[in-house]
């Protein structure tokens, strides 16, 4: 059996805290979600997903129960938990914290930012799924404030973002910029022209890291990986589109308190 293979942001290796960005590495499934795919909302054998969703809860050290994946809504919802669900019970919101040892928070992607969280002096760690909808209506603020909701200091939060789709593979149309600007963000600093008319390319990475400077929190990392660019490693919804394939699988990042 191949392992899942995982990979690491340095400012998480903290005693105490584990964690992984799983690439599409080391599982089961066959075929356009080979072979990790953590995507039970992918067409994928569900026996399939829920084997690769134990391996990855096997490589954090817990039990397969005890990897809490919320259904993701594309929300600015963060829920605080202290116990596993049951899977027909997932709550539907796009952030998890916890001050709970042996309690893995995970979240799933395939473009999307994915973030993992550690406050390791109060001992308090989250997970977020931030496409560009919840990045924009705050998802990661509200991370950190359910954080903090549990004993973290924002200046001590460590945020690290995983693999996502990159500024250089992301063009989106003049509708998607004009929602930002309504919003009130200064386009010019996440947006320039693409070869499209009308057509922008989106630094989703530079965004993030912005709105997690504004929760406040201590230090960030971007591993600075394109889903879209790297197939051998990455799933990517983007890419399954262009193709014009039946589906995608997705990746999974979690993070633990030993």
């Amino acid at each position: 059996m191949s392992a899942p293979h995982a990979l690491a942001a340095q400012s998480l290796r903290l005693p105490g805290i584990g964690h992984g960005f799983f690439t599409r590495v080391g599982g089961v499934s066959e075929g356009v979600y080979a072979s990790l795919n953590g995507g039970v909302g992918s067409r994928d054998s569900p026996e399939a997903v829920a084997e690769n969703r134990s391996r990855a809860a096997a490589a954090l050290g817990v039990a397969p129960e005890r990897l809490a994946v919320p259904y993701q809504i594309h929300s600015a919802h963060a829920a605080a938990i202290s116990e596993p669900w049951a899977p027909c019970d997932r709550p539907a919101c796009d952030a998890v914290v916890t001050a709970t040892r042996g309690l893995a928070l995970g979240v799933t992607g395939a473009d999307c930012g994915m973030i993992l969280f550690a406050d390791r002096r109060a001992r308090v760690i989250g997970a977020a799924h931030a496409g560009w909808r919840g990045a924009l209506t705050g998802v990661i603020e509200a991370s950190v404030a359910g954080m903090e909701k549990l004993g973290a200091k924002a200046g001590d939060i460590v945020a690290a973002l995983g693999p996502c789709i990159g500024p250089k593979s992301y063009e989106v149309g003049p509708e998607f910029v004009a929602a930002f600007a309504a919003a009130g963000e200064d386009i010019s600093r996440y947006f320039v022209p693409s070869r499209k008319a009308g057509h922008s390319m989106f630094d989703l990475n530079a965004y993030i890291a912005a709105r997690a400077a504004r929760a406040g929190v201590g230090a960030f990392e971007d591993l600075a990986l394109d889903t879209y660019a790297d197939e051998e490693r990455f799933f990517s919804y983007r890419r399954m589109t262009h193709r014009r394939e039946p589906d995608y699988g997705r990746l999974m990042s979690a993070i633990v308190l030993e």
